[in-house]
């Protein structure tokens, strides 16, 4: 809900308000954002004060100090010391910036943003808000974007800039949103890690000064997700007040957060300007990618689920709940690259009977490729392993009932391939031999003709062998940052254009093979973020499959992400990345919160274990209704306990299921009890597991009995069903 009152503007979900104002000299002043107030005259709500070594300006009547004003988009050069969220380079070299208000419109629905992945446009459910600021000697409007989502509480807001005057400008900073706090007393929280233990839970309380979290490696990262929040210093799951922030964008980013000498906090979330710049020609314009807030007063747990709902209702493929997610067989760590047709029949004649529905051929398939030293670009099949193609794979998965998929790395080239022997220019280079990771480089997706090339061969591919399922792989991060199509003055635009270049490409390809299940991936979470997920509904949550580690990144990724976007396999033991050995049962239940499937050779496993496979199978087909419409809720922390435990919950809270994972065996533990969220108070419910029947309101205050397993990394899991009302 959007609304306005004199000089004010409100901004309204079904529990918070979001409210501007314009100041008489035409700055646009941020007034509040929290928890859901009434429509009233806000004129009295301010600190503007005289600050020395801080330039006044004549505003409301008075002379104030620009550093003391709350704003919406502060610019650079005119009196604000503090982070600016834009900055322009006019013609003649300077970067002294002024926006002052101009207009404003309110819309039913959404404004879709060009080549860009967006929470997507609902005229029945959203509405949105333009507010255009001018700098009239700059040359300059910036338009400043707001989209309100009511039912969960999420505001995306987007900047449009564009060159109104008669010489050509260069954007230097430009950031997706910019919140002005009059506090300091914050824990800035954020998602860090590496490859194969990522979106780690990492807090800092804020002082003087800046905390910030960026990438600087052309995608989102395993190191630092897009994704930061403001917390009460004593916030926890289910108390406490939160602000939380994520960027729908898969490149170069920075979230930060500075306190200024007078105790404020300005919150700033876009592109990176270390590795950004962009020119405006006069009449262009220049989108940036969209920003998600959320605001809650009842803790982590509840942005979570702000977050999750907006994903699952609004972005892209995850809204998109026509087609169920496969449970399938990956051959990665079953084969590596050692595949070829007699091993993949054996694996497949493995599977019968277990339920599984959906074979992944993946690395090695294709070229000459034996190793990684070969082959990326060359997506047609290697023929010493394949005489023929994959015609055979393809007909021996319909011949034991299961449906193909395949993995790809679109994204990439090998030195050693046809395409890179045709096309040698088309990598990202420089002047100096381009760096190599995983002996390959990376295609230069700011070229409209390599976009082309490579959806020819994937589509291509895709329609070749009637595949239902891609994974979609990026195995570096960019380097030699750059491209020949560009000239020397516009080399900065070169991250931005190359992530544009691979939205394109995942544009069109989802599309026109809109049946095909897409999971992303990038070294397992190396691009977890909303910009994936609008065109790909699951991504492969890490490389690390062992089911202890595997704990705390789901458990860190939930944060943010749904459940149902995360993808987890049961892997073999000894596990391949960590060397630990779990129970088999342990495996299962931990990637029953995901998408689900396994990585392991199935042929090796005894009767017993196939049994287990069966069990788990059918367990998940009864859990996907909890899993994609339920609401989730972290009960125990891996990073501050020795337990970690999460709940699923039916949106009608009718069922729920509850996990509880012991990260290790303490000896002659007492146990505990596991306090539960998400229930009908009054509710009686049944717990198979005790075989009882207790009221939500006693499982909720009182809790489950928790008493440490015989076997090491155990798990506890309990299954909650209401019974019906008298």
């Amino acid at each position: 809900m959007i609304g306005e009152n004199g000089n004010t503007l409100y901004l309204e979900t079904a529990h918070t308000s979001y409210i501007m104002r314009v100041l008489s000299n035409g700055m646009l002043q941020h007034v509040y954002y929290g928890a859901r107030i009434p429509r009233e005259d806000m004129s009295y709500y301010q600190l503007f004060r005289e600050r020395s070594f801080s330039p006044m300006i004549q505003v409301e009547g008075r002379e104030a100090s620009a550093d003391t004003i709350p704003q919406e988009y502060p610019v650079f050069g005119r009196g604000d010391f503090r982070r600016p969220a834009v900055v322009v380079e006019t013609a003649d070299g300077r970067m002294v910036n002024e926006l002052l208000y101009q207009s404003h419109e309110i819309v039913s629905g959404k404004p879709a943003l060009a080549g860009l992945p967006s929470l997507d446009v609902d005229t029945r459910e959203t509405a949105s808000l333009s507010v255009t600021l001018l700098d009239s000697a700059g040359g300059y409007e910036v338009v400043l974007h707001y989209s309100v989502f009511e039912k969960e509480d999420i505001i995306a807001r987007h900047v449009e800039i564009r060159n109104v005057g008669k010489e050509g400008i260069w954007l230097r900073e430009a950031a997706s949103l910019s919140l002005d706090f009059e506090r300091k007393d914050f824990t800035f929280l954020s998602l860090s890690g590496a490859w194969a233990r990522e979106r780690q839970v990492s807090g800092r309380p804020l002082g003087q000064g800046t905390i910030s979290i960026e990438s600087r490696r052309g995608a989102s990262s395993h190191q630092l997700n897009p994704f930061a929040a403001l917390t009460d210093l004593s916030a926890t799951e289910t108390s406490g007040e939160v602000y939380g922030f994520a960027l729908v964008y898969s490149g170069d980013f920075r979230i930060g957060a500075e306190v200024s000498q007078f105790g404020s906090t300005r919150l700033q979330a876009g592109l990176n300007p270390e590795t950004f710049s962009w020119y405006l020609e006069p009449g262009e314009s220049f989108l940036t990618p969209e920003g998600l807030m959320t605001y809650s007063d009842y803790g982590l747990g509840e942005m979570s689920r702000h977050f999750h709902n907006v994903c699952r209702r609004h972005l892209g493929k995850c809204a998109d709940r026509r087609g169920r997610h496969p449970i399938l067989i990956n051959s990665w760590e079953a084969m590596y690259f050692d595949v070829s047709e007699e091993k993949i029949q054996t694996l497949l004649e493995s599977c019968q009977g277990l339920g599984i529905d959906t074979f992944v051929l993946d690395d090695g398939w294709f070229g000459h490729r034996r190793d990684d030293t070969s082959s990326l670009g060359d997506w047609f099949a290697n023929e010493e392993k394949f005489p023929g193609g994959l015609d055979r794979i393809t007909r021996l998965c319909r011949q034991y009932g299961m449906k193909f998929g395949i993995w790809i790395e679109p994204e990439m080239i090998s030195r050693d391939s046809h395409l890179y022997a045709e096309h040698p220019d088309w990598c990202i280079h420089g002047r100096r031999e381009p760096v190599e990771s995983r002996n390959q480089l990376v295609l230069d997706f700011s070229r409209q003709e390599v976009v082309e090339e490579i959806y020819e061969r994937i589509a291509a591919l895709l329609r070749n062998y009637a595949v239902s399922y891609v994974k979609w792989d990026c195995n570096r991060n960019l380097t030699d940052i750059g491209s020949d199509s560009l000239p020397k003055e516009r080399q900065r635009e070169y991250s931005y254009r190359h992530m544009l270049g691979v939205y394109r490409l995942m544009d069109r390809l989802t599309k026109a093979f809109s049946d095909v299940c897409f999971e992303g991936c990038s070294g397992g979470g190396g691009r977890f973020d909303f910009g994936m997920l609008y065109y790909m509904p699951q991504i492969w949550t890490s490389d690390d499959s062992d089911a202890v580690e595997r704990q705390k990144i789901q458990y860190g990724t939930s944060l943010v992400y749904p459940p149902a976007a995360m993808t987890a396999h049961v892997s073999a033991c000894p596990n391949h990345q960590t060397g630990r050995t779990t129970p088999f049962g342990t495996r299962g239940e931990t990637a029953q919160m995901c998408g689900y499937g396994y990585e392991l050779n199935v042929s090796a496993l005894s009767e017993a274990e196939r049994e287990r496979i069966r069990g788990q199978v059918k367990r998940h087909k009864e859990l996907e209704p909890l899993l994609y419409e339920g609401d989730f809720y972290r009960l125990k922390s891996p990073f501050t306990s020795e337990i970690c435990a999460w709940e699923l919950v039916a949106r009608d809270q009718t069922k729920a299921y509850v996990f509880v994972g012991f990260q290790r065996v303490i000896p002659n533990c007492g146990g505990e009890y596991l306090r539960l969220q998400g229930l009908k108070a009054e509710g009686r419910y049944r717990i198979r597991q005790l075989g009882t029947t207790q009221y939500g309101d006693t499982l909720m205050k009182a809790g489950l009995p928790l008493l440490m397993p015989e076997e090491e990394y155990g798990v506890t899991v309990f299954d909650l069903e209401m019974e019906d009302e008298e």
